[in-house]
């Protein structure tokens, strides 16, 4: 499993990547959502310790790596669908 710092950095490039998405795009809006969670996720990890490292809660780590698997699904339709 990927540690705290890695995951936080690897959301907030999902992040960054999510609002890319053209507006166009049905996925933006689908993704929209998925993209606050992801927000909220961070923060509240980023204010839950001073340093990342010390988030000792698995959970919060497995449904952050969740959370950005789905985010992954999302970015790939919407890839798809501009190549069409």
């Amino acid at each position: 499993m990927q540690t705290t710092q890695d995951l936080l950095e690897e959301a907030r490039l999902l992040i960054y990547r999510l609002e890319r998405i053209s507006a166009d795009s049905i996925w933006a809006r689908r993704s929209s959502g998925h993209r606050g969670a992801l927000l909220k996720w961070v923060e509240a990890m980023e204010n839950q310790a001073t340093r990342p490292e010390d988030v000792s809660d698995s959970r919060d780590l497995r449904g952050l790596a969740e959370l950005i698997q789905a985010g992954y699904v999302f970015l790939e339709k919407a890839a798809r669908e501009r190549l069409r």
